[in-house]
């Protein structure tokens, strides 16, 4: 009998957003996988340190941060190693910032395994929604419509594609920044705009754009565009 895997969203970074369905299954857990930059530790297995029991075994997969098409080296190795420990019949709970299928790294574990194996997925708190919350901001209403963007997206695809939505989210701004501002204010929109990084955290910054004094952003950063209905 093959172990499950479960996908286990932990949310935006804030401890005590993780669900209480997380929470039990992590505490549970023989055998948890996540990801983490190479070199560095892992972001996701930080918010959930205090529900991993000591004798839990670990599973890191590795993985280069840099620009371009997600590598599929490091996905394949601990597809292989979690692989093992589900054909000895064993649970693996793999740990993923946000929610698993919201630009979540389990996916691509996902799309390697759960044709294989059983496999469960508990979503999380999304990066979307707790930026929303910071910035104090609906994301939309009634029959409005919201547009999400990767900020690696062509300028030429996202100016467009901006300029036909009503509202619209950001995501992984980081050495974006500068471009965005300036492709934004093109738009006339730079007064709709706010920016805000690492949501729910300590370190938390909400700004109007137009305000943001900066050339580089983090990577846990989002801009929100959209007219502010009072």
């Amino acid at each position: 009998m093959s172990g499950k895997l479960y996908g286990i969203g932990v949310g935006p970074g804030d401890p005590e957003l993780i669900t209480l369905k997380a929470a039990r299954m992590i505490e549970s857990a023989e055998v948890i996988a996540y990801p983490a930059p190479d070199p560095g530790e892992s972001f996701a297995r930080a918010i959930a340190a205090k529900h991993i029991a000591a004798d839990t075994r670990e599973i890191v997969i590795r993985i280069a941060m840099r620009a371009g098409h997600v590598p599929s080296e490091p996905y394949d190795l601990a597809a292989e190693a979690i692989a093992a420990e589900l054909e000895e019949g064993r649970d693996v709970v793999v740990l993923c910032e946000g929610d698993p299928f919201f630009y979540g790294t389990f996916m691509y574990l996902h799309d390697r395994l759960c044709p294989r194996f059983g496999c469960e997925i508990v979503p999380g708190v999304s990066s979307l929604t707790a930026v929303a919350a910071a910035a104090s901001r609906p994301l939309t209403r009634r029959t409005g419509t919201l547009n999400v963007f990767p900020a690696t997206l062509d300028p030429a695809i996202l100016k467009a594609r901006l300029g036909e939505s009503e509202a619209a989210a950001i995501l992984k701004v980081g050495r974006h920044l500068p471009q965005l501002k300036e492709l934004i204010a093109d738009l006339g929109r730079l007064d709709e705009a706010v920016y805000v990084s690492h949501a729910s955290l300590p370190q938390q910054k909400v700004v109007p754009l137009a305000e943001l004094e900066a050339d580089e952003a983090p990577y846990f950063s989002m801009i929100l565009i959209a007219k502010v209905e009072r």
